[in-house]
């Protein structure tokens, strides 16, 4: 039982009783006359400096607890960044950490070592407590008070890490009680600890809403990440002696090979919970501490949404409607990987699936099972693939074809052709935005006579959170926002809110996790060709020269449906210009 000691601080042009004001001074965080202005305050008021600094509210919290454990001698860690192992946890009661201000975030088996982050880092008394009450070494960080207190709120109330930390301790238990032959490995996986661990991260998954889980192994630790609405959250830490059966767990319930660790690997499996079923698509990549694993979670259950419920809206959904209901041509949607592509061609294909049609679509994979669609997955090993399968399907007497993906020549001139041959088309392709598609299918390989008389409409997209409505709440934002809006929009701009302007944002509350947003929906343009559109195709015209024509013709660009919504309050700036700045 011991505190270990902090490395000391080397005051290189420091005064040889450096105060914190002398360190806030010298990293220029003060000015030399709000250093002179606190210290007169303090000697003729006979209050402390840093409280006087704290009430004048000139420098930010977690910037001055930073200048704190520089001035003593301890690092700093930011919390907002930091992954919390769920052994760590359980080792001080949450009375404990809320009584002195601090939380364990990281355990090392190795040397006994406990780290913990502390709002006030020189505590004895606290460190002490600590040190008798788990019988561990203990080291300290320095962290803000708000982040201490935020991560105190969230950590402790998370069942992840409560539950994961249960079954980490009934691995220790067993681990203590007998050794574990290699060959013993299939055995152990099967067991509850490990069973409850894995059981535990996807059951967090599906009801935390996330498209994504993450097993990364680490030098000394496993890292779980969750996407949320697009994002990454570093949620768990695990021991690095669990790694290999909590990989082999996954690998068995995906059916894979357990005794390969030299190549990447594919596999699936369903996972029920309530009465959601969820559908796991599973990689495994070997890296170099071990192999990590990557969850697509795809929901069976709740539906395919309709063109609405994505945010389609006005003149774009107008446009891709019109597109739609022609008898044939090709109908694209553009956008980069993780941007709703798929969903959005399922809505339109639920759109017009009805028993008068036939419907086929071939997919690499089949991420969702349309009722009365054709669904032929692609599978390059036996020679099935989006070139090979389209020629079959012009075979199969179709009405409506969905290609996953135009990504070669060959399947871009079979698109054509099924076009030109009295077929409506949908697929996708990575572009950026809705013109950049013209020219991209002539660089592969498409003729520009062609593709002007096939070509009905092109959609692109972005995903942005929607601002949870829990916690939100409006603010007047700062002037350089509403010129930035106003000159997007332009005429769009509604006319009756050119007095104040007030946007929406979320404060984060425990319905969003503390995001500010829950759920998502998309920002789209459609480029209708038009005569024109297809006259500037036939002359091999640039996207931006296309676009230009598309903005005159009355198309609602991406950025403009993005501003569009956030005038109503449905997302924030920032989400706009994250996903749709070019």
């Amino acid at each position: 039982m011991e505190v270990m000691s902090t490395s000391t601080l080397n005051f290189q042009q420091l005064p040889e009783h450096a105060t914190l004001l002398d360190i806030l001074l010298s990293d220029n965080l003060i000015t030399k006359e709000q250093y002179e202005d606190i210290k007169v305050k303090s000697a003729s008021q006979s209050i402390p400096s840093e409280s006087i600094l704290e009430s004048m509210n000139i420098v930010d919290e977690k910037v001055l607890a930073k200048a704190k454990a520089k001035l003593i001698g301890v690092p700093f860690i930011s919390l907002e960044s930091t992954s919390f192992a769920p052994q760590t946890l359980s080792l001080i009661p949450k009375a404990v950490v809320e009584r002195f201000s601090l939380i364990p975030f990281l355990y090392d088996d190795k040397t006994k070592t406990l780290s913990i982050a502390m709002s006030n880092p020189v505590d004895l008394e606290a460190l002490q407590f600590v040190a008798q009450k788990t019988g561990l070494t203990i080291k300290s960080y320095a962290a803000s008070k708000e982040e201490v207190k935020k991560a105190i709120g969230e950590q402790y109330s998370q069942e992840i890490v409560g539950e994961v930390g249960e079954a980490l301790r009934e691995t220790e238990d067993y681990k203590k009680t007998r050794t574990v032959d290699s060959k013993q490995i299939g055995e152990i996986i099967k067991e509850a600890p490990i069973a409850k661990i894995v059981s535990t991260i996807l059951e967090y998954a599906v009801t935390s809403r996330a498209s994504d889980v993450h097993i990364e192994p680490q030098e000394d630790r496993i890292r779980v990440r969750y996407r949320i609405d697009g994002i990454l959250y570093d949620k768990l830490s695990l021991p690095k002696n669990v790694q290999d059966a909590v990989i082999s767990r996954i690998k068995i319930l995906s059916e894979m090979k357990i005794d390969e660790h030299r190549i990447p690997q594919d596999g699936r499996f369903n996972f029920k919970i309530a009465k959601e079923e969820t559908d796991l698509r599973i990689s495994v990549l070997p890296t170099v501490h071990g192999e990590k694993i990557v969850m697509r979670l795809l929901r069976k259950t709740g539906g395919i949404p309709t063109l609405d419920d994505l945010g389609l809206t006005g003149n774009t959904l107008r446009n891709l409607e019109t597109a739609m209901l022609r008898p044939h041509g090709i109908i694209l949607v553009c956008g980069p990987t993780g941007s709703g592509k798929t969903t959005t061609l399922y809505s339109i294909l639920a759109k017009l699936n009805t028993t008068r049609v036939n419907i086929m679509s071939l997919e690499d994979p089949i991420e969702y099972q349309l009722s009365g669609v054709n669904q032929v997955a692609v599978n390059p090993a036996v020679g099935l693939t989006f070139a090979t399968g389209l020629r079959a399907f012009l075979r199969q007497d179709p009405n409506i074809i969905l290609v996953g993906e135009i990504r070669d020549k060959e399947t871009n001139e079979l698109s054509l052709q099924a076009a030109l041959t009295g077929h409506l088309v949908f697929s996708t392709l990575h572009t950026s935005n809705a013109a950049g598609a013209l020219p991209r299918l002539l660089d592969l390989g498409a003729e520009n006579f062609l593709l002007a008389s096939t070509m009905n409409a092109i959609a692109g997209q972005r995903i942005v959170r929607r601002i949870c409505d829990n916690c939100k709440e409006e603010y007047v934002p700062v002037l350089q926002i509403i010129e930035e809006i106003s000159k997007v929009l332009g005429k769009l701009m509604p006319s009756n809110l050119k007095g104040e302007l007030k946007l929406s944002r979320g404060k984060g509350c425990d319905q969003c996790g503390k995001s500010g947003y829950l759920g998502r929906i998309g920002i789209f343009e459609t480029l209708p060709v038009t005569a024109k559109i297809a006259s500037m195709v036939l002359e091999n015209a640039d996207s931006a020269t296309i676009e230009k024509e598309a903005i005159m013709e009355g198309m609602i660009t991406m950025k403009q449906d993005g501003y569009s919504k956030v005038l109503q309050g449905i997302t924030t700036v920032e989400e706009v210009l994250r996903v749709a700045q070019e």
